[in-house]
């Protein structure tokens, strides 16, 4: 039987019980973010990565981590895990704002700036945001879209203000596989569904695109700002 939103019964019931356990034992989580950042994931549990060789292990192969970058560019890339873990790295402590209303805080992650993926790529004049895909497919595909996406404006990626961040390290560690490994977005000002994980390729586009969780249900909005009274500091 099919829930709402395209999504099955059992599955919806599934994300309904996590909600209930992150936001029961939310406030015991103060800082340290292996093994306790609540983890609410919709895609399927397929796939390992290993920051050791960088390779991603599906059910039936194996194949080294590749972040594509393609879309509406002069020349599209690709980048190993090794390659990005080069590029100029930056650490910075965040909050962590979910939708339903808990946060955790003083989260330090480590990783890039959105700026070292321009310095390599040269978009094209009418692309104006960009589409972050996730690896993997999501157990319920609302609208047919089955992996993750979320879309940000490229000026918002690369204002230093919004602290947005390609993280691969969770306090001073390569992210934990729960925690979206090998690489994913860290929005401090965004609701937490914007921090896409598992990023395996970005997309320049022209307009804004829905993000998954839009699609399975609008009442996500695709600009999702943290609430002032929930930020400790201004934007």
């Amino acid at each position: 039987m099919s829930g709402i939103f395209g999504m099955t019964r059992r599955f919806f019931l599934k994300l309904m019980g996590g909600m209930v356990f992150m936001e029961s034992t939310s406030s015991a989580f103060s800082g340290f973010l292996p093994k306790v950042l609540p983890v609410r994931t919709v895609e399927r549990n397929n796939f390992k990565f290993d920051p050791d060789n960088g390779n991603i292990e599906w059910e039936n192969k194996k194949e080294q981590y590749r972040l594509v970058v393609d879309g509406l560019v002069k020349e599209p890339r690709s980048f190993t895990y090794s390659d990005i873990k080069s590029f100029p790295q930056v650490e910075q402590v965040s909050d962590f704002h979910c939708v339903e209303g808990w946060s955790v805080k003083d989260l330090k992650w480590g990783g890039f700036r959105f700026k070292e993926i321009l310095d390599r790529i040269v978009p094209n004049r009418d692309a104006t945001h960009v589409l972050f895909h996730s690896l993997g497919t999501t157990e319920s595909s609302p609208k047919g879209q089955s992996h993750y996406i979320e879309s940000f404006p490229i000026s918002e990626l690369l204002d230093p203000a919004r602290e947005i961040l390609l993280a691969l390290t969770a306090d001073n560690r390569p992210l934990p596989q729960e925690n979206g490994a090998p690489l994913r977005l860290i929005t401090p000002f965004d609701l937490a569904y914007k921090s896409i994980k598992f990023i395996t390729r970005i997309e320049f586009i022209k307009g804004e695109r829905p993000g998954w969780w839009t699609l399975a249900n609008p009442i996500y909005p695709i600009v999702a700002r943290v609430p002032k009274n929930r930020l400790r500091r201004k934007y």
